[in-house]
């Protein structure tokens, strides 16, 4: 998918590069699958914020996505590929044999018409869900489950896939985005393809305005604070944070300085993403 740049009519178009959506069919999604999101804005059912920088924006509906994937065995037909506000790839609208109707995650290479299908039987073609039992070592996948119906919860952004390293027993070895080469249960399932909308690391904004249609909120840096605000306030001019070693507004050390303490899953971890 190829960006849109601009001529530079003003400072924001002259540094602006947005996605061209060439490869959307509709621009209306299906009414059976979409629901109301109610923002948040960060804050928690006291009404505290625990999120910072969130807030505005323009209003959502979500889209429901099928992770899971559980219709085994019955054919569908790709009927559009469309836009979701929620998320950074694009999905695509599955009209099945049996009259249902899901929307899925969509892959490079599929277009409308396109066959798919799910369960231990279907090929190996993008789009297609297998258990990961199913599919041949070096095979790149994505949406996969970390455990058995649980639904797809790792490689769902945009342009990203794993691979299919090899296999130990009950469990298979998959190369993550990030370097990191985990185990899973070979009975959990995945979805054959790298994801679609590679270029969205490359979007460029191009003004302020267009963050806070995203409902991001500006960020002041620690150092701008006063001490009372933020440890690496106060002081008289442009000052070091005179500590050793950054801190978040709460005093914790940060930028660098690892919080994982998951002693049960940490022993899936073949070898992390920062040696």
């Amino acid at each position: 998918m190829p960006l849109k740049t601009y001529r530079p009519t003003t400072p924001g178009r002259r540094i602006a590069a947005h996605p061209s959506f060439e490869e959307l069919t509709t621009s209306r999604p299906e009414k059976a699958l979409v629901a109301p999101l109610k923002r948040s804005g960060g804050r928690n059912v006291r009404g505290k914020i625990t999120v910072r920088h969130r807030g505005g924006g323009a209003k959502r509906a979500y889209r429901i996505i099928d992770f899971k994937r559980n219709n085994p065995g019955v054919p569908g037909k790709v009927a559009t590929i469309e836009y979701d506000p929620n998320r950074s790839t694009r999905i695509a609208l599955i009209h099945y044999a049996d009259g249902d109707k899901r929307y899925i995650l969509c892959p490079q290479l599929l277009k409308v018409g396109d066959r798919v299908e799910a369960g231990p039987d279907a090929a190996v073609r993008v789009g297609n869900a297998l258990p990961l039992n199913n599919i041949p070592t070096g095979i790149q996948v994505h949406n996969i489950e970390m455990q058995p119906g649980r639904g797809g919860q790792l490689v769902r952004s945009a342009g990203v896939a794993a691979q299919v390293l090899a296999r130990e027993e009950v469990y298979t070895l998959i190369r993550l985005p990030s370097g990191e080469v985990r185990r899973i249960l070979s009975r959990c399932m995945a979805t054959i393809g790298q994801l679609g909308n590679p270029d969205h690391k490359n979007v460029k904004l191009g003004k302020a305005g267009k963050s806070r249609h995203l409902g991001r909120r500006p960020t002041v840096r620690g150092s701008a604070m006063t001490p009372r605000d933020h440890p690496h306030g106060g002081g008289e001019g442009r000052s070091p944070i005179g500590m050793p070693g950054p801190k978040s507004p709460w005093g914790k050390p940060t930028l660098g300085f690892k919080t994982r303490r998951n002693k049960r899953t940490g022993s899936m971890i073949v070898r992390r993403r920062k040696r």
